[in-house]
Parts: structure tokens; C-alpha cells; sequence
């Protein structure tokens, strides 16, 4: 039996006293770093599970630079109280608290969604004051980023901790989840108004307009996260743009023949042909659905004027506060009858969602993944966010021995598998 089976076929595990995690102790990049620390202990009402795969978030650069001035921090102080990283992983039950042995067994796979619908129920002194109403993982919830992760009581409480629907699924395809779960959930906010006939009744309709226009703005990691699933939807035409030809090419490679296949008409362009390119394709009617994927405020607002009768714009990339305001056109609200939408990451039910979507075959994550790596390359890889230089999801694998961090221009099972072969520890 080789490492990769024995690994993933444990149903006992010799759970070491530290481990290596990717840890905040104040705030700014000179406060984070991979350390040893104690492996928690469960306690009755708590879960410890094996992190086997953990994305690198964008978000995490906010935590980084804010420290007890995020929201989802609230005054704890990481300086005092240091905090472990990583909002998205694939974990692994190892053992569960007294009461909770009867529903959770070692060997057993979850996702985790980490935005968390539940109040501090831990540590409620730590916090500003106690009235939030949120919590999240790898906030002041133990984070992905390390080799064991303690699944809290708030966590367990927002059923944030979810089955797989497949146990087969690779450990990354899982952590991709929550990625693709904001994505889903941002899709999920465009409403069409329907009428069957002169006398029927309006209905509302959620999703992109079937058979309609859908234009992605934004060729990024996330931008093609919505190029993919907005095919289930089946729009007539879909268009994405961007700045960059490496882009655009990537876009074009991806997903020309999968959209032949579903009989939608697909085209990646250069940002500058978006607006002749659909008027060429609408006979001047304008985008039903159009997805920003991008956080400038000038993109977005240009964008806002593609917008045909009873389109729907989501404004998915965050603006930052100091250049968040934008201008509506009442007169188009008015008689076009456009809506303009947006969300911020995913419930449980949308995570649900993606993880069905994964297993179904409907977006396949290794299309996204662009690095490979231990949690050794984690404050690289965040500089490196920050700097611009990466465009897809870095993946860590908390049990691999240190070494260089791979380029990837995609991903699977089975190099997944030749990975943990070649460099699992011990």
C-alpha cells in the first residue's frame, strides 16, 4: 500500500502534540509566519480534524493588514491572542469530543464553510463587545492553514461543517469548494421577472437568463470560476473580457469547446471589443446578465451602460472604501427595468451547492489551480497575492515536506495522488 492510500484510508490516527500552522501574532506581514504550536484538544462539544488540502484566500491580506480592526475579528487582538490563518480546506475527522462521537467517526470527509452564522460562543471576552452575530474560520476560528484544525462549537452549531457527497473527491476539488461557493451564491442573486402572456401572473426567476446574454468582466481566477458555471444556466452567448492576452488565451482554452458542446456561443475578447462585440451579437439590445469580476470602479462603472432591458449587473468584485461609489442612471432603472446585485462569500446551502457541482462534473476546480506547495510557501504566497503575481488558486498540503512550490496550469486526482507520494512527511 503506498502513502497515498494509507493516508486516506486511515481510520486511526497518532495525533502528535504540535504542529506546524501558518499563524498571525499582530498585525502587518512581520507578524505572520509558520510555527509550531500545540495541537488542540477537542473538547465535548468540539471536533479535531486533519487539514489534508488548504487554499490561500484572497481575504486573508485583509486580516493580515487590519488585525483587531476586521469585522470578523472584532477587537481580538492577535498580539495576545494569535490566530491561525486559512478559510478554505478539506479536512478529515480525527476525534471528536464526548458528545458528539455517536455522529462524527475518524476517517470521516467534510468541507467547512467558514463564514459562520453564529455569535462567539468561545472567548466572548476576547472581542470588542458581544453583539456579533457572525463568526469565521481562520479568523478567530482555528484556520485551514495548519495541520489540524479544531472544529468549534460555533462552526458545528451553523452546520457549517458538511459531508461530502462524494468520498471520492480529490482533497483539493474540496477546498475549491468554498471558492466556487461564492461564485455559485453571487450567480444565485440575479433575478429575471417572467410573464407567460398578457394575463399571467409575474414570476421571478433566480440565475442568469437562459438563452440570454451573459458578459463576464474579469479573465482572473474567479472571473473564469463564473465563465464555468454560468454555462449551466445555458445563455445563447457568453463573453468574457479582460486587459491581458494570457487571459483571454486561458479563457479560449478552457472553455471554447465545452461551450460548443452546450450549443452556447463563446467568445474572449480584449476589454477594449467588449462593447462593439455585444452590440454585434444583440443587434444593440445589451447584456441580460453581466458579472464584474473586477474591483475597479471605472470598469464598473462603464460596464453599467451594457446593460439591456431588464439586465442584471453583479458587482462580485469589491471596490475599496475610498472609491466605492458609483453612479446609477434612474432613467435606465426606470424604463429598462435593470436591476444591479451583489453578495459577499456563501451560506452552508451554497457550499452544498458546489460541492454537488464538483462531483456532477459541472466545474471542474483544477481548471483554477495554479501553485502547488506545503504551508512552508504560505507568507510567500500571500506576498505574492499582494503583489499581483499570482492569478488562480495556490493550493498547500499541510503533511508535505517542505520544498519548492510547483507551478501547475491545472490539476487533478491523480497528480494529486503523485504529490502526496513524493512528498508526504514521515
Amino acid at each position: 500500500m503506498g502513502k497515498y492510500e494509507k493516508y486516506r484510508g486511515a481510520k486511526e490516527f497518532d495525533v502528535p502534540e504540535t504542529m506546524r500552522a501558518v499563524v498571525l501574532s499582530g498585525t502587518g506581514f512581520e507578524n505572520l509566519a509558520v510555527r509550531e504550536v500545540p495541537v488542540p484538544e477537542a473538547g465535548p462539544d468540539q471536533v479535531l480534524c486533519r487539514v489534508d488540502a488548504a487554499g490561500v484566500c484572497t481575504s486573508i491580506l485583509k486580516v493580515v493588514a487590519q488585525g483587531p480592526k476586521h469585522t470578523f475579528l472584532n477587537g481580538w487582538d492577535p498580539a495576545r491572542w494569535p490566530v491561525i490563518l486559512g478559510d478554505e480546506g478539506s479536512v478529515t475527522v480525527v476525534r471528536a469530543g464526548k458528545n458528539l462521537c455517536r455522529w462524527y467517526k475518524p476517517g470521516q470527509r467534510f468541507a467547512i464553510q467558514p463564514a459562520v452564522d453564529v455569535g462567539p460562543i468561545n472567548h466572548r471576552e476576547r472581542y470588542a463587545d458581544n453583539g456579533m452575530k457572525k463568526t469565521a474560520v481562520g479568523y478567530t476560528l482555528g484556520g485551514n492553514l495548519a495541520e489540524y484544525i479544531l472544529i468549534e462549537e460555533e462552526v458545528l452549531e451553523g452546520k457549517c461543517l458538511l459531508p461530502l457527497p462524494d468520498e471520492d473527491l480529490p482533497y483539493f476539488a474540496v477546498s475549491m469548494a468554498e471558492p466556487i461557493s461564492c461564485v455559485y451564491s453571487a450567480q444565485q442573486r440575479h433575478v429575471h421577472i417572467e410573464k407567460a402572456g398578457p394575463f399571467a401572473a409575474r414570476t421571478a426567476k433566480l440565475g442568469l437568463l437562459a438563452g440570454g446574454t451573459t458578459v463576464v468582466v474579469g479573465a482572473g481566477g474567479m472571473g473564469l470560476m463564473h465563465v464555468e458555471l454560468a454555462m449551466r444556466f445555458r445563455p445563447s452567448n457568453l463573453i468574457v473580457s479582460d486587459v491581458l492576452a494570457e487571459r483571454i488565451e486561458k479563457a479560449r482554452r478552457l472553455f471554447a469547446a465545452k461551450a460548443k458542446r452546450l450549443g452556447i456561443s463563446f467568445l474572449a475578447v480584449h476589454a477594449g471589443e467588449l462593447k462593439d462585440t455585444l452590440a454585434r451579437l444583440t443587434d444593440g439590445g445589451g447584456a441580460d446578465d453581466i458579472i464584474l469580476a473586477v474591483g475597479i470602479r471605472e470598469v464598473q462603472q462603464e460596464a453599467l451602460g451594457l446593460l439591456g432591458k431588464g439586465g442584471v449587473a453583479n458587482l462580485f468584485g469589491g471596490l475599496p472604501r475610498d472609491k466605492h461609489v458609483l453612479e446609477l442612471d434612474a432613467v435606465a432603472v426606470h424604463y429598462d427595468e435593470i436591476k444591479v446585485v451583489g453578495s459577499s462569500g456563501g451560506e452552508p446551502s451554497d457550499m452544498a451547492a458546489a460541492l454537488r457541482a464538483i462531483a456532477a462534473g459541472e466545474i471542474d476546480p483544477g481548471n483554477f489551480v495554479v501553485g502547488i506547495g506545503s504551508l512552508e510557501q504560505a507568507p510567500q504566497v500571500l506576498e505574492d497575492i499582494q503583489a499581483s503575481k499570482v492569478d488562480g488558486k495556490v493550493i498547500l498540503y499541510p503533511h508535505a515536506a517542505a520544498g519548492e512550490l510547483a507551478a501547475v496550469e491545472s490539476w487533478d486526482g491523480g497528480r494529486e495522488r503523485e504529490f502526496f507520494e513524493g512528498r508526504l512527511r514521515g
